[in-house]
């Protein structure tokens, strides 16, 4: 199963490192409202978005959207 994946952008990305990049991007107040999250807005910390973000398909494919759309 260690095939590559030459046509998926997020191969090789963490969701860990995915949030790191966004975070220090846009900052927790720009990525809160850009993507309208409760562990973004009230007390974020990496630790229990990433918690959220796990447990949340369509919040998780947001994040993965700005990430795509941030790294153009």
């Amino acid at each position: 199963m260690n095939e590559a994946q030459p046509n998926n952008p997020l191969h090789g990305m963490t969701l860990e490192k995915i949030l790191e990049a966004l975070v220090d991007q846009y900052g927790w107040e720009e990525l809160g409202a850009r993507i309208e999250i409760r562990c973004f807005n009230y007390d974020p910390s990496i630790k229990s978005c990433l918690k959220f973000l796990r447990k949340t398909p369509w919040a998780r494919a947001k994040v993965e959207k700005l990430y795509l759309k941030s790294q153009v």
